[in-house]
């Protein structure tokens, strides 16, 4: 099962103003960009069904030049619910209740299907008032073409696009297109693998796929070629690591039952051999033989 949830919320909480400067760049235009402060998750309970909801992201801003503050509350909906707005509306007030501040609500819609607009807004009214009119800014990602996002210079969009409204055939097309857009940011390791994450996970290509997708970085010219191709080799040297590693955490938790910590430090200079090297010392060796021979190095 993917962990959407966690997923988006690592994404928009590490590039979170570049969220504001792709979708919302008229909030953005206004507010101090180093006051922006992430408050604490906050829990729900919804006291008829027993459902506990961590709300996604609660962020408070400052106006440019102003002490006057208000919230952004950013929350990504993975699957489509037909009450939700009015969801979205118990957030809004019990959040409006506790902080007593402006709110700015903002939904994500992340799923695949269905591609009808959804809902985002609110009412309550009567044949003679109106009592109730919530609404909230949606970003309806399976609404969205990638191919209007090629040329934001942004991380966002970088990751965003694996989750747009592709055809079944431009998959691996898309997927080259997120990665030369992310050679292009020169952004960290840490930010990187981020986003390469959050692309593999949305966009796992079939072997045919990934001809077609090596094809596309073929036609790239020779330097945005190299950049990706970098990205891409570091990408599956890290997969082949975080693999071994875990076979070895399989077979040592065979072998001596549960890991202590100098276990867990010969580790990755295990996973650093060939598997055929490591299976056998593993399999050879006692406990006391390989922290021996792994702690000396």
């Amino acid at each position: 099962m993917i962990d959407h949830d966690r997923l988006f919320k690592e994404l928009l909480s590490t590039f979170f103003v570049e969220f504001l400067d792709l979708f919302l760049p008229q909030i953005v235009s206004q507010i101090d960009r180093s006051s922006i402060q992430f408050l604490p998750q906050e829990v729900f309970t919804d006291v008829t069904s027993g459902e506990r909801k961590e709300i996604d992201i609660l962020a408070q801003v400052y106006y440019r030049n102003q002490d006057t503050c208000f919230l952004i509350h950013v929350e990504n909906q993975s699957y489509t619910e037909s009450v939700f707005a009015k969801r979205m509306f118990k957030y809004f007030a019990r959040l409006y209740e506790k902080y007593d501040l402006a709110i700015y609500p903002v939904v994500i819609f992340s799923f695949d299907e269905p591609k009808r607009p959804e809902t985002q807004i609110h009412t309550v009214t009567f044949p003679d008032l109106k009592v109730l009119e919530f609404q909230f800014t949606a970003i309806q990602l399976n609404r969205l073409s990638w191919r209007d996002f090629l040329q934001q210079h942004n991380p966002v969009a970088a990751a965003l696009m694996a989750k747009m409204n592709i055809p079944v055939n431009e998959r691996p097309q898309v997927k080259a297109e997120c990665l030369r857009l992310l050679a292009t940011l020169k952004l960290d390791p840490a930010r990187m693998q981020l986003i390469l994450g959050f692309v593999d996970t949305y966009l796992q290509l079939s072997a045919a796929e990934e001809t077609i997708f090596k094809a596309a970085i073929d036609t790239m010219n020779l330097d945005e070629k190299e950049e990706v191709m970098e990205i891409v080799t570091s990408w599956e040297q890290r997969g082949m690591q975080a693999e071994r590693q875990a076979t070895i955490i399989e077979v040592l938790k065979l072998r001596f039952g549960d890991i202590d910590a100098a276990l867990e430090q010969i580790i990755p200079k295990l996973a650093q051999l060939p598997r055929e090297d490591y299976l056998s010392l593993l399999w050879r060796l006692s406990r006391e033989q390989l922290l021996a021979r792994f702690q000396s190095e």
